[in-house]
């Protein structure tokens, strides 16, 4: 775990700018709500619609992403109101939760907004429930909502836009599906019927603070899709959220409050977010769980003893969501490791041709925005492959060979990184060996994802370069990509009963 955090690759710093630019524009929020007047609440429920919109908004393009962050207020206003006007009904507050949650997570099947407007729909009742958000308040906190996007727009948009400088890729959406075959379907019967177990028992261990338990199931769903990536998920959470009461402990409750130690504690908290949000889910879990310890001390309500509840209703949550997962409409691991798995061979492919075209004079070739792309879907193949890998896994031989995959696809994507190196120099001139370097990857790739191609092997091994051909940069990256995909063959498919794709 701290090896991911601290040793874990940063190719161009963008997780290091995510988190920077995140502080930066929430900070900004704040101050705007704080030089405008607004009330304490009023000031944190800015900077947590801020945070949303800077950490959920992930559409493919600059233009969407403004576009999507235009639409964020339009679906929260409504829950806020919503959400308000309902405390004093809770019978009726519950059902609206509840079906707040399910369209949520059934609005992931529209793609990276979808999610986005779906998490701040939830994460708007949410945070009502939480700083118990009256009706007379509801101008006040539509105003402050409306400066922190703004404000955190500006910092996203315009002083510090570095998305404009990356390659563009489509985040990776799951594969399509109909009724209850699509996973976007499942999860949102299995949320709604998990938060629903959530919100009875957490009302049980608390009937003011029941909501942590509604939240700790609703995000151990985010950006899950099997039943394996769910429980290792919600492990992680339940991981992180203990070692982050034992940090509140020490750092926040001696604090009490202080409005200048606890605002940079706040700060520390939103970098650490941003920043291992990518790389470790218990990190981020920790840093998380010391951002609310502190904001309840900035309103005056953080005891040791709310620290410990917080714990047993994430536990509630936690365990919501695993009966759900197990018990509804269960997506096993093996279908989506082997849907990722696949999408990520042909992008390999794709980065390879696109690479080549462009060696061959090809002007509107671009392989960098596919090598993006492949970097998200290997982020995919990690995720679905995590329950096999997990240290507390039992299945040993699929663990080794889930090593094996990820490790031969790390190195597949090392080599066409590479390879779009060299074809981006204006200077590098195209081999005729090249097409068939690349022919031989594409049948290798055909092999591995063919859908009769169980026992198939890529159809002979790799022969030894020249050293001549060798000295070809261009070239030997894709003997080393040829190399690599031939190897993948033994693990992917494998020769007992239960390869680790196609079942």
């Amino acid at each position: 775990m701290l090896k991911r955090m601290f040793v874990a690759p940063d190719p161009g710093r963008v997780r290091l700018r995510f988190a920077s630019r995140a502080v930066l524009g929430i900070g900004l929020a704040v101050a705007v709500c704080g030089l405008t007047g607004h009330s304490l609440m009023a000031a944190i429920i800015g900077g947590l619609a801020a945070l949303l919109a800077l950490f959920t908004v992930t559409d493919a393009t600059v233009r969407a992403q403004a576009a999507t962050t235009v639409l964020l207020p339009v679906v929260g206003f409504p829950v806020l109101a919503l959400a308000a006007g309902l405390h004093d009904v809770p019978v009726a507050r519950d059902i609206a939760f509840l079906a707040v949650m399910g369209v949520g997570v059934y609005a992931r099947r529209w793609g990276p907004r979808g999610h986005s407007l779906g998490v701040f729909a939830f994460m708007t009742f949410f945070i009502t429930q939480f700083l118990h958000a009256e009706w007379k308040q509801l101008p006040e906190l539509y105003a402050a909502v409306l400066l922190s996007l703004l404000a955190s727009s500006a910092v996203r948009f315009g002083l510090w836009c570095y998305e404009r400088r990356l390659p563009t890729a489509a985040p990776p959406v799951p594969p399509a599906g109909r009724g209850l075959a699509r996973a976007t379907t499942r999860q949102a019967v299995q949320a709604t019927l998990g938060g629903a177990f959530a919100l009875s028992l957490g009302q049980v261990v608390s009937g003011e603070r029941w909501y942590w338990a509604v939240g700790a199931t609703w995000w151990v769903f985010v950006n899950t899709t099997s039943r394996g990536e769910t429980l290792v998920r919600g492990f992680r959470r339940l991981l992180g959220t203990l070692i982050g009461i034992g940090a509140g402990f020490v750092l926040v409750v001696p604090l009490n409050g202080a409005a200048v130690p606890s605002g940079a504690l706040v700060a520390i908290s939103v970098f650490g977010i941003f920043f291992t949000a990518a790389v470790s889910y218990t990190w981020m879990m920790l840093s998380v769980t010391v951002l609310a310890s502190s904001l309840y001390g900035l309103i005056g309500v953080l005891t040791g003893d709310l620290l410990v509840l917080r714990l047993v209703e994430t536990g509630v949550g936690a365990l919501g969501a695993v009966l759900a997962v197990l018990l509804v409409l269960p997506v096993t691991t093996h279908a989506t490791t082997h849907g990722w798995i696949e999408r990520a061979l042909r992008c390999v492919h794709a980065c390879t041709a696109e690479a080549a075209a462009r060696l061959a004079g090809s002007a509107d070739a671009d392989p960098a925005h596919r090598v993006t792309e492949l970097e998200a879907l290997l982020g995919r193949v990690r995720l679905s492959v995590a329950p096999l890998v997990h240290p507390l896994c039992p299945l040993r031989a699929r663990k080794r060979r889930a090593l094996q995959v990820l490790a031969l696809l790390d190195a597949c994507a090392h080599e066409v990184r590479g390879l779009a190196s060299v074809a981006g120099d204006p200077e590098a001139s195209h081999d005729a060996r090249l097409a068939a370097a690349c022919w031989r990857v594409e049948a290798a790739v055909e092999a591995l994802t063919a859908p009769d191609a169980a026992a198939s092997r890529p159809a002979g091994a790799p022969q030894e370069l020249p050293q001549a051909a060798v000295a070809e940069p261009a070239l030997a990256h894709l003997h080393s990509l040829e190399k690599a995909l031939a190897a993948l063959a033994t693990p992917l498919r494998g020769t007992g009963r239960a390869p680790l794709i196609g079942a």
